[in-house]
């Protein structure tokens, strides 16, 4: 489930997909990116926005499940739409099991140009 949970949420930021982060972000999701921390609202907006940058992919996924918790670490490497730059990334997203389910409540990227 944390995989797809993964999966769902780069292609949602590849392709500005605000219906799916709907679905499993917490009401209480914040985000930091160098530089910003948005809230979900802030998010919403901030990623119905066009995308500066196309082939999205991620590599060296590791999920780790601490109780209702779980860290998902991975690199991310996708190209500026701008200049044609290959970019590389660090993240970690944090999810908690909230009534059996879970939600993002936290996500962290290390990643210049987005």
């Amino acid at each position: 489930m944390l995989e797809q949970l993964n999966n769902d949420y780069v292609h949602a930021d590849q392709f500005s997909d605000v219906q799916r982060f709907n679905e499993f972000l917490a009401e209480d999701f914040i985000v930091q990116t160098p530089g910003i921390t948005r809230n979900r609202a802030e998010f919403l907006e901030y990623i119905a926005k066009p995308r500066p940058f196309k082939d999205l992919a991620v590599h060296d996924v590791t999920i780790r499940i601490l109780s209702d918790v779980a860290l998902i670490h991975a690199r991310s490497t996708y190209t500026m739409l701008a200049d044609g730059a290959q970019r590389e990334a660090l993240y970690t997203d944090t999810y908690q099991k909230r009534a059996g389910t879970w939600v993002c409540v936290a996500a962290c990227a290390i990643a210049p140009g987005t």
